[in-house]
């Protein structure tokens, strides 16, 4: 089993920071972190990286729903979606996989909630 999903688009880096923005708040998703790797690795290491970009994103019905289920369950929250530029200088989205990553944690009541958040994160990249 895969541990994200992806989609190369057709777009700018930063154009598509600003859709994948729109549509996870469309999903109910809102951004709690955002990371500029790039920025982060030039400031801490003096090396060039490619645009690259870390989204944690929160949908809080659901990450309340986990919560409950599972008080640790916050080491794995919130969901990563990444944009970057590739080698090819292709622009890609993708979003970790929630099933897959609750795999890891052994409490039937989770893999509802993660099928849930799963089909919202795949929604948001394939409409992309």
């Amino acid at each position: 089993m895969s541990y994200y999903f992806s989609k190369k688009v057709d777009l700018s880096f930063e154009e598509a920071i600003e859709k994948v923005t729109n549509a996870l708040k469309e999903e109910g998703f809102g951004i709690l972190t955002e990371i500029d790797v790039k920025a982060t690795l030039k400031k801490k290491l003096d090396v060039d990286f490619k645009p690259y970009k870390i989204l944690g994103a929160c949908n809080p019905p659901n990450a309340y729903k986990a919560l409950l289920a599972e008080e640790k369950i916050g080491l794995m929250l919130p969901c990563n979606v990444i944009v970057y530029v590739d080698d090819n200088n292709e622009t890609i989205v993708a979003a970790v996989d929630p099933v897959a990553s609750m795999q890891a944690v052994e409490n039937e009541r989770l893999p509802e909630v993660a099928s849930f958040i799963q089909s919202k994160l795949k929604k948001v990249i394939e409409n992309l």
